[in-house]
């Protein structure tokens, strides 16, 4: 073992390291932090058999508390449901309009359908409900069905071609392609293109408006308008769901793509879908 050095200066021993020269200190720390270091070491092992805190191969030591995070989840949600309950059952047993007459009921509805939102329909129509393509965006007035809170609640709780619900929205666009000629086809694309732009050739319009009252008007009506009636979208308002230009527009007449919307009500329950249809009208609803 080697001798022991003594600092000149400090008097302190020191630990027997020494770079160019200079000498590390072996000062010693103070007692109260030791037996502060020492206590937190006490407090760590109380703590772990009190509280839930070892794994093991399937599960955890549960401690002599029996406390569980999930449980006390669980407490806390139950008691902010009981808090709710008077509102909630007030929203659960009265209409759309009702609820939108009453302030309060409004104000809750609108709140709660904004958190339903985020959990269920944010994965198609954003964040913001501003869509994207092939997704409608909520925030404006052009509604296939209608902006009403009512057709906007049947729209949520039975959803769009949703195969499994009986009631649901139902419309799909006959394949033109195999109806119409192709010179027939381009010239209805550019119709309905001259209706908010300008097509690829003025000369194609004339005959293209002749063949869309012909076979589009019956469901798009002769202003191509739209029919809610039937979820047949407006054409002359520059609001397009799939298509941006003439030739997806040719593609959608020939081969059109129809999407789907899953039906809500069985999913989430009538009062969470009043409550997204309360919140979705407050965007965008128009009626």
């Amino acid at each position: 073992m080697a001798d022991r050095h003594i600092d000149d200066i400090s008097g302190v021993e020191t630990t027997g390291h020494e770079w160019d020269g200079i000498r590390e200190l072996n000062n010693p720390l103070p007692r109260w932090w030791l037996w502060t270091f020492y206590a937190t070491i006490l407090w760590a092992i109380a703590y772990t058999v009190v509280y839930p805190a070892w794994p093991m191969l399937t599960d955890a030591t549960r401690g002599m508390f029996g406390y569980s995070s999930r449980n006390e989840l669980a407490r806390e949600v139950a008691t902010a449901k009981a808090a709710q309950s008077a509102i909630t059952d007030k929203i659960a047993a009265s209409s759309l309009g009702e609820i939108l007459a009453d302030p309060q009921m409004t104000q809750f509805a609108t709140a709660a359908g904004a958190a339903a939102f985020k959990v269920n329909c944010v994965q198609c129509h954003g964040s913001g409900a501003a869509g994207g393509a092939g997704y409608p965006n909520l925030n404006d007035d052009d509604w296939l069905w209608g902006g009403s809170a009512e057709a906007i609640h049947q729209t949520i709780a039975h959803g769009i071609r949703y195969a499994d619900d009986p009631e649901t929205r139902v419309s799909e666009m006959p394949a033109f392609g195999e109806i119409l000629k192709p010179d027939e086809i381009r010239q209805v694309a550019a119709y309905v293109v001259s209706l908010t732009g300008k097509p690829r050739d003025a000369a194609m319009v004339g005959p293209g408006k002749q063949v869309f009252i012909d076979n589009c008007a019956s469901c798009h009506g002769e202003d191509a308008k739209g029919n809610r009636e039937f979820g047949a979208p407006n054409l002359s308002d520059a609001i397009w769901l799939k298509v941006k230009g003439e030739a997806e527009i040719a593609q959608q007449v020939r081969q059109p793509k129809h999407g789907v919307m899953p039906a809500w009500q069985a999913r989430l329950g009538d009062s969470t879908v009043k409550e997204l249809a309360v919140y979705i009208h407050s965007l965008g609803g128009g009626e």
